[in-house]
């Protein structure tokens, strides 16, 4: 495995911080991993912030071709490292080494798509109004020029996209790789032509450390300013709140707790000149089970459904915790089957034994609700940060707003429901969501859809939310407090605009 320093990255300089030592954590055994880290504070912070803005005047000007070119060397970098990476994540987080090689391959994926969409736009400024070529002609590089109603000898204007300015991201813990230090935010960022100043992740800082490395190492190689990128180890609270409200950094990046989250949005909104934050938060990821699908397998929904629950401990953003169907034969057959899989689940390590404990009492909660049956547990697993699965049932009249609070781990609960009508109300009550799943079809279905385009930023119909495909098309996003800008997304090629804006350039020669 690559050595391993145990230093913040600042530029191209390694940085022993001298602030509090955290290591990474097997959550498996329990054991403490070498080397021991030490977290950063403001010098470092403003180190970093100094050389992300000094970067940025340079980095902003390079060409489409010049950026694809950086981020197709981090994803190859990343490939080259695919073993180590996996191995380091694997000993911090417990999650298994055919998850995490599936990790890297999209963390790179995500690189080269944007790569590819910079090299595929061509060049100049798309215009959106303006008496410019003739008609039909379309500027060199644009979409299409159209007439300003003022008519002959109006000032042409043409619309461009100019980046914000240096980025901080928050790296995740569930997602040790796609969401972290080289992960979707990063790749978004530095395509829309932005320095990042990534805030590493505590629960995985050797697998932080190897991520960041070949990022500076492919900055470096490109010949680009050091400031392009840096990484800190740090307090959250402390050390996030100095990076969000440094007055050189112009947006936030984020993906973990709602209360994290609301603490970095607040502190941004309050900020003397405010800056955008892009928190992903909480989810939910209600699944509605109408009766055709229920009727036509209910013992093979089941098992996908307990599949997803239960996929990685439960530790995803888009885990289908809520089930809303109505009642009847159908419904008691699904809940059968699916008691019968969650029973069957062996149980799985939890990323951090902080995680593990939060998990534990939220399921107490659940058990102490009045009204809250608990359906079936699964086995025990032997970790010191285990999680055992939980399937609870609830009827819709004693469902209320404390059941919409997620249970981050593999633990979901069923609503039964009288009729679509109750489905419906309970459905328009829910806060915003990632992801909202329809089984069934016909006209039920079609009355449930205006009500999930509310909701949600992502409707699957069919199959299960958990995972995520990284594409043009994807949404991962949604109405508050599921993200903290539901016009946003941090998958796929649109996160690139939350890291720019629009700009208009009238009557400038070309």
């Amino acid at each position: 495995m690559a050595q391993l320093t145990g230093q913040m990255l600042i530029g191209f300089e390694r940085v022993t911080g001298t602030g509090k030592a955290i290591s990474g954590v097997d959550p498996r055994t329990g054991e403490r991993l070498e080397p021991e880290y030490r977290h950063g504070g403001g010098a470092e912070v403003d180190r970093a912030c100094a050389l992300a803005e000094e970067a940025f005047g340079a980095y902003r000007a390079t060409g489409a071709g010049e950026r694809a070119a950086l981020l197709d060397s981090i994803a190859g970098r990343l490939d080259a490292l695919a073993g180590d990476l996996v191995r380091r994540a694997a000993s911090e987080t417990g999650l298994s080494a055919a998850r995490l090689t599936g990790e890297v391959a999209r963390t790179s994926g995500q690189l080269r798509l944007f790569a590819s969409d910079l090299r595929a736009a061509a060049p100049g400024i798309s215009a959106r109004y303006g008496a410019g070529p003739p008609e039909g002609a379309g500027p060199a590089g644009g979409t299409a020029t159209s007439v300003d109603p003022a008519g002959e000898g109006t000032p042409e204007i043409r619309q461009g996209r100019v980046p914000l300015g240096p980025v901080a991201v928050f790296g995740a813990s569930n997602f040790p790789l796609a969401f972290s230090v080289a992960g979707g935010d990063t790749a978004a960022a530095l395509a829309a032509g932005c320095p990042v100043i990534v805030k590493a992740h505590d629960a995985h800082p050797g697998t932080c450390e190897l991520a960041g490395r070949a990022v500076v190492e492919a900055v470096r190689e490109a010949g680009l300013p050091e400031g392009v990128f840096s990484m800190l180890y740090g307090d959250g609270p402390a050390l996030g709140a100095a990076l969000v409200t440094d007055p050189r950094v112009q947006a936030v990046g984020f993906t973990g707790s709602r209360k994290a989250g609301l603490a970095i949005a607040r502190a941004a909104a309050a900020r003397p000149q405010p800056i955008p934050v892009y928190a992903e938060m909480s989810s939910v990821n209600p699944v509605f089970l109408l009766p055709d699908a229920l009727a036509e397998g209910a013992a093979e929904l089941a098992e996908e459904y307990a599949g997803s629950v239960t996929l990685g401990a439960g530790q995803f953003c888009t885990n289908p915790g809520l089930v809303f169907a109505i009642d009847g034969p159908g419904l008691d057959a699904f809940l059968d089957a699916a008691a019968a899989a969650i029973e069957a689940d062996p149980g799985a390590p939890m990323l951090t034994r902080d995680l593990a404990r939060a998990y534990a009492e939220g399921v107490e909660r659940l058990e102490r609700r009045p009204g809250v049956e608990i359906l079936a547990r699964g086995r025990e697993p032997d970790a010191v940060a285990g999680c055992r699965a939980v399937l609870a049932a609830v009827d819709a009249g004693d469902f209320g707003p404390d059941l919409q609070d997620e249970i981050f781990g593999a633990c979901s609960l069923v609503v039964r429901c009288a009729g679509l009508d109750e489905v419906i109300g309970l459905a328009g009550g829910l806060e915003g969501q990632l992801t909202a799943t329809i089984h069934g079809g016909g006209e039920t279905a079609a009355r449930l859809l205006p009500v999930l385009e509310r909701l949600a930023g992502r409707i699957l119909w069919g199959g299960w939310p958990t995972g995520v495909r990284v594409g043009h098309a994807m949404v991962h996003g949604g109405p508050y407090p599921a993200t903290s800008d539901a016009r946003a997304t941090s998958v796929g090629s649109l996160a690139v605009e939350r890291f720019q804006r629009p700009i208009a350039y009238q009557g400038v020669p070309r």
